[in-house]
């Protein structure tokens, strides 16, 4: 399994910026994919998630409204749109997905939202 994320740099308040993840060795399209992030100093916590089909997503509240979980089954990869960004998501942002009874990672991208 590998999950490769892209995307990411430094964006004013505001902004937007949209992060793709690359997904292989693994059935994509039957599995659930989440987004994490990663601040400084703080705990890796979950922004978003999406069921395989795409149809069903759910949000942390820190970025429900703002930010959007999407899918392409047929590239294998999934998609964080992140919108009105703040000081407060910059982090390092993770893809994940939970298969074969473990959890797999990508290497991150770092998104910074400063002035």
């Amino acid at each position: 399994v590998q999950l490769v994320e892209s995307g990411g740099g430094l964006v004013q308040p505001g902004g937007s910026l949209r992060l793709p993840c690359a997904a292989s060795g693994f059935t994509f399209s039957s599995y659930y994919m989440r987004w994490y992030r990663q601040a400084p100093g703080k705990e890796r916590e979950f922004v978003a998630f999406i069921v395989s089909s795409g149809d069903s997503t759910y949000y942390a509240d820190s970025v429900k409204g703002r930010f959007t979980i999407s899918r392409d089954n047929a590239k294998n990869t999934v998609y964080l749109q992140m919108n009105s960004l703040k000081p407060e998501d910059t982090a390092v942002y993770y893809c994940n997905t939970y298969w074969r009874q473990r959890d797999y990672w990508g290497q991150g991208t770092q998104v910074t939202v400063s002035s």
